[in-house]
C-alpha cells in the first residue's frame, strides 16, 4: 500500500529547492511558473502543461487531466480579481497535483468555496490537505515567523506579509493563527452575520471560538464589526470588553478588535487577540471558587477558509 503523502512536508521540500536556489529574498511565489517547472522536471511523463483562468460557475478552482493522464491542467476563475485568491487557489490545484492524482479512482479535482463539513471523509481530508499545501508553500512558517518577531501584530503588520507572500488578508491572518501562542480568532462576517472564525489553539482551549450549525449567528452589538464608522484606529485594534464577542469570559477580560471592511467584496475581517486566561482563572479560583474549564472544550465549529 502505497504511503499517504504529506503535505507539508511536500512544501517544504519545494521552499528548500527554492530557498537554495533563488536565496531567502525570494518571495512571492511564482506558483503557476513552479507547478509548470517542477512537474515537468519531476514527472515528465505526466506533467501540468498548463494553468489559465477561465469560466468556472460554482467553482474556485480545478485540475484536470487529459484522456490518458500524460498532460494535467490548472484552471482557476477568471472571474476572481483579487491576485492573493488566484495565487492560493494554484497553488491548491497544485497541492491536489502532488498529493492526490494517482489515488485510485480519482479523476478530475473540481474545488469550491462552499464550507465542506458535509462533504465525504475522504474529500474533506483532500481539500485540507492541499489547502496545508499551499499555505505552507506560500507562507513558509519559519519566515513568517521572521516577519512578525519583533512587533506588536496587527493588521498593518500582516498586511506587508499579505504583500511579501502575494497572499490574501483571509489566508496570511489565518496563517498567522495556526502559529501564534496567543488567543487569536479571526471572524469572517457578512450583513451583520458571521460567515466564517478560525481560532488559535490556545483560543480553541480556553473556549474562544463559535460553534456553527444551522443557525446564524449575528455580529454581537458593541463590537468594532457592528460600528457603521470607520475607526483610525481599527487597523491597530480597539480594546473592547472580551464579553462582547465570548460571554464566558472574565467580566474584565480585555479584548483588541481589529477590522478591515471590504467594499469589493461585501464582509468585514475582524481580527479578535486576547492576555492569556491563567491570570484571571488564578483570580476566579480564589476569590469566587470556580473550577477551571480549560480542558473541557474541543476543536469544534472552525471553519475552513481559502
Amino acid at each position: 500500500m502505497t504511503e499517504p503523502k504529506r503535505p507539508m512536508a511536500e512544501a517544504n521540500g519545494i521552499s528548500a529547492l527554492l530557498d537554495q536556489v533563488l536565496g531567502p529574498e525570494r518571495f512571492p511565489v511564482k506558483v503557476a511558473e513552479l507547478a509548470l517547472e517542477y512537474s515537468q522536471q519531476r514527472f515528465p511523463k505526466s506533467p501540468i502543461t498548463k494553468v489559465h483562468g477561465a469560466a468556472l460557475p460554482c467553482l474556485e478552482g480545478m485540475l484536470k487531466p487529459n484522456k490518458d493522464r500524460t498532460r494535467w491542467l490548472i484552471v482557476y476563475d477568471a472571474a476572481v480579481t483579487s491576485p492573493g485568491r488566484i495565487q492560493f487557489t494554484i497553488a491548491h490545484e497544485f497541492g491536489h497535483y502532488l498529493l492526490h492524482r494517482e489515488l485510485p479512482g480519482q479523476g478530475e479535482f473540481l474545488c469550491s468555496t462552499e464550507d465542506t463539513a458535509g462533504w465525504s471523509g475522504g474529500a474533506r481530508a483532500m481539500e485540507n490537505d492541499a489547502d496545508k499545501f499551499a499555505a505552507t508553500l506560500l507562507m513558509p512558517f519559519d519566515d513568517f515567523r521572521r516577519q512578525v518577531a519583533s512587533a506588536t501584530v496587527d493588521l498593518d503588520v500582516l498586511s506587508a506579509c499579505a504583500d511579501r507572500y502575494g497572499a490574501s488578508m483571509q489566508a496570511v491572518i489565518r496563517r498567522w493563527i495556526e502559529f501564534t501562542p496567543e488567543r487569536a480568532v479571526m471572524v469572517v462576517s457578512r450583513s451583520g452575520f458571521i460567515q466564517w472564525s478560525w481560532s488559535s489553539q490556545t483560543a480553541l482551549k480556553t473556549g474562544a471560538f463559535f460553534r456553527f450549525g444551522r443557525q446564524t449567528i449575528p455580529i454581537p452589538e458593541g463590537s468594532l464589526a457592528s460600528s457603521p464608522m470607520r475607526s483610525a484606529d481599527e487597523r491597530e485594534g480597539v480594546t473592547i470588553s472580551a464579553r462582547i464577542w465570548f460571554p464566558k469570559e472574565p467580566d474584565d477580560m480585555p479584548l483588541r478588535e481589529m477590522r478591515i471592511v471590504s467594499d469589493q467584496y461585501d464582509f468585514v475581517i475582524s481580527l479578535l487577540v486576547m492576555p492569556d486566561r491563567k491570570p484571571w482563572e488564578t483570580r476566579e479560583e480564589e476569590d469566587e471558587g470556580l473550577e477551571s474549564t480549560i480542558d473541557r472544550f474541543e476543536r469544534y465549529g472552525q471553519r475552513p477558509i481559502r
